[in-house]
């Protein structure tokens, strides 16, 4: 499984939607204090692209040499529709200082220096020393991750529907209880021999990295299964290939 550094990473250099949080700062409007665009600098921080005029350009530009202390919020909304959308997030604090020069005309770039993180969400909830965000990689898969569910959800659902026919394979599958996401996964799956899919629940594709998938099964009962590729995937070709041999599985 990820660690939850690799998770935190993951999510800053996501899509999701994120705000930074500025003890005294306010916004007319919640979107203003939203980054244009994000960024993770070599030795872990942080980069954000603000308007030239944003609360937060201003407050980081008022504080000049004082320790303008700052919250990222990050929240990860499944990008297809399922019960339970968001599926986690995530918080990096620290300290804010204006870059003069990195952004162009109309913005500015704030820099924030990670004191420390923590991850809430599908694998469960954990902190992140600044060192460990550092040194982390975001998934590969990450800038393609909206598309592929989308992909996968409105082209290949009877696939992912045939994924139900594995429920019962203990081998590298994990079914959780969908209304608890922040249960770790860990240790054998478990089996269950309610009937809560028998009637074949609907199945979305909910999560995919560079591990496995996970779908959310939604009938009279919701839960989520986590389908492991063999081996770690580390770009599109290969996780075609991994694709094709769990949907293969799942045919026979």
């Amino acid at each position: 499984m990820p660690s939850a550094a690799e998770r935190t990473r993951t999510l800053v250099q996501s899509t999701s939607s994120a705000v930074l949080l500025i003890p005294g700062a306010r916004a007319a409007y919640p979107e203003q204090l939203a980054p244009q665009a994000r960024a993770v600098g070599p030795d872990g921080e942080v980069f954000l692209l603000f308007p030239a005029d944003s609360p937060a350009v201003r407050a980081a530009t008022h504080a000049q040499d004082d320790e303008l202390s700052a919250v990222l919020e990050i929240t990860d909304v499944a990008p297809v529709s399922v019960p339970n959308r968001i599926r986690g997030r995530a918080w990096v604090s620290g300290w804010l200082t204006c870059v003069p020069g990195l952004a162009g005309p109309g913005g500015m770039m704030v820099r924030l220096e990670v004191g420390e993180a923590c991850v809430d969400d599908l694998w469960g909830a954990e902190s992140v020393e600044p060192e460990e965000f550092a040194r982390a990689s975001a998934d590969p898969l990450v800038a393609h991750e909206t598309e592929l569910l989308q992909h996968l959800h409105s082209a290949h659902s009877e696939q992912v529907q045939g994924l139900s026919g594995l429920l019962g394979d203990r081998n590298g599958m994990e079914v959780l209880p969908a209304e608890v996401p922040q249960l770790p996964l860990g240790g054998a799956p478990r089996a269950r021999s309610d009937g809560a899919w028998a009637n074949g629940p609907r199945a979305v594709p909910l999560a995919l990295d560079r591990f496995g998938l996970r779908v959310r099964f939604a009938g009279e009962r919701c839960f989520d299964a986590r389908f492991d590729f063999p081996t770690p995937v580390r770009d599109i070709t290969e996780l075609r290939r991994a694709m094709h041999t769990l949907f293969e599985a799942a045919s026979h």
